[in-house]
């Protein structure tokens, strides 16, 4: 908080820049209250003194206003017509089928067959709880020469009752479904399994130590890549050198654009020593959304860093109840340049290249040159004027991914990743230790993974819970979610 005697020392314009920043920071907190949750940017009429980019709003609407007199109440209110729905979705062709033949109650003797009409009904199958009994047949050797046994195969848990698909549900129920253990003891509890609290929590934390060699070679395979993006977020976490109270730790999170895998680490604090002991081997790509820790990196030889474009734009939405003029062309411009990126989305990456120096470099440009004159007539401090300084320092940044078709526009992947995080915080509020923290970061790594890989979670961490005990670290490749 400031004092008194601080504001007493500042001169007329530094306290009417204090002023606006404060009048800047209400706004914002009351958008956050009040307005809408979302970043998108709805297109108002050009102003008359800003240049037009030759963006329409009727091409962008996607529904027609109408106004329409409401008899009861004597007022005009604005009506939406509704676009026509599409139809229902299929149902995903990877479920099982059952079919139901049903004929016609007439005799059908002697007519013409046409094709079936079929209707499609969701239905579930009750989980079922079993025991996998494993009967190992035993023979005396002749002439008394001892007993033939046959071998149990190595297990997640050796002498445990819970099987791998077991530890899978519980590992899927905490971090996925972000059900705590005592609903998920209530689950056993319904099939007439009572189980105990702390023996639920070791089957779990047994199943994730399985994982490890697995999490250590995704680290591996990561690190290897040639384009990263990397993010962070908070966690609470408990902490024994701290009495009554927990430590704010950190999620670092990284993300091999290329084979489409993600990686999470865990580090106590967010300084720069946390991704340069991560990242200290690697050469290639590094885009972040210009956190200070990860400056360093523009130093590296052999690291190319980039920006975020959502991240650049994001502070001209903020700015737009300080300065709608200048925050509206910006806006249409990045609008403009996205709306160019997804028509660009699925072709090949040296065409992808090639169209973004013919097209999108020239927008850039523009855009550039506009930024460069409109800062120098606004107030540094100003909402606007730390929307344009954030993008002109790192102009080279931001617009590097117009030079490889290989590049993504911004950081969004990655933030999207770390959302569900968000989730799971509320679950379980905190982490018990640091070391459960970097257990949390393993299997947040091999489920982001498969999310991303469109790899359903119970069928692979299954298979890979019966697979890893029975195998060197060596070879355990193929059990990497963008393998299987």
């Amino acid at each position: 908080m400031t004092k008194r005697t601080d504001i007493e020392t500042l001169s007329k314009d530094d306290l009417v820049d204090k002023v606006m920043n404060l009048q800047h920071q209400v706004a914002l907190l009351q958008k956050l209250v009040f307005g809408p949750k979302s970043e998108g940017f709805k297109v108002q009429e050009t102003p008359d003194n800003q240049l037009s980019l030759g963006v329409s709003t009727e091409a962008i609407a996607e529904v027609e206003v109408k106004k329409t007199k409401i008899k009861e109440h004597d007022r005009v209110k604005v009506k939406l017509e509704a676009k026509k729905h599409p139809g229902r979705t299929p149902l995903p062709s990877t479920l099982r089928r059952e079919d139901i033949i049903i004929e016609p109650q007439e005799d059908v003797t002697g007519l013409r067959r046409l094709e079936d009409e079929v209707t499609e009904v969701l239905e579930v199958k009750a989980a079922e709880f079993y025991v996998k009994r494993y009967v190992r047949r035993k023979y005396v050797r002749n002439e008394g020469s001892g007993i033939a046994i046959g071998q149990l195969p190595a297990r997640a848990i050796d002498k445990g009752v819970a099987g791998a698909s077991v530890l899978a549900m519980l590992i899927v129920g905490k971090f996925i479904d972000h059900l705590p253990i005592y609903r998920q003891i209530a689950i056993f509890k319904r099939s007439g399994i009572n189980l105990h609290y702390n023996t639920v929590l070791d089957w779990t934390n047994n199943g994730l130590d399985v994982l490890t060699p697995l999490y250590e070679q995704l680290k591996r395979k990561i690190l290897s890549s040639i384009y990263l993006q990397a993010d962070e977020t908070g966690i609470k976490v408990l902490d024994s050198e701290k009495q009554g109270s927990s430590h704010q730790g950190y999620l670092w999170a990284y993300r091999d654009v290329l084979s489409n895998l993600v990686l999470f680490e865990y580090q106590r604090g967010r300084n720069k020593e946390a991704p340069a002991k991560m990242l200290k081997d690697f050469k290639g790509y590094l885009q972040t959304d210009g956190y200070a820790a990860y400056d360093q990196f523009s130093k590296h030889n052999g690291i190319t860093t980039l920006c975020c474009m959502a991240h650049a734009r994001r502070y001209f939405v903020e700015a737009e109840i300080n300065d709608k003029q200048r925050t509206t062309y910006a806006l249409l411009a990045f609008q403009e340049i996205y709306d160019q990126e997804r028509q660009m989305k699925d072709i090949p990456i040296e065409e992808r290249k090639k169209l973004r120096q013919e097209i999108i470099a020239s927008k850039l440009e523009t855009l550039h040159q506009w930024m460069r004159a409109e800062y120098a007539k606004v107030t540094p401090s100003s909402p606007i004027g730390k929307a344009l300084s954030y993008s002109l320092k790192r102009w080279r940044e931001l617009t590097e991914f117009v030079n490889d078709g290989r590049l993504e526009i911004d950081n969004n992947k990655i933030e999207n990743e770390i959302r569900p995080i968000a989730l799971g915080r509320k679950n379980f509020l905190f982490a018990g230790s640091h070391e459960s923290a970097q257990r949390i970061a393993m299997i947040y790594s091999l489920l982001a993974s498969c999310k991303v890989n469109g790899i359903e979670p119970m069928r692979w961490l299954t298979h890979v819970l019966e697979e890893l005990p029975k195998r060197s670290v060596n070879n355990i490749d193929d059990l990497l979610p963008h393998k299987i």
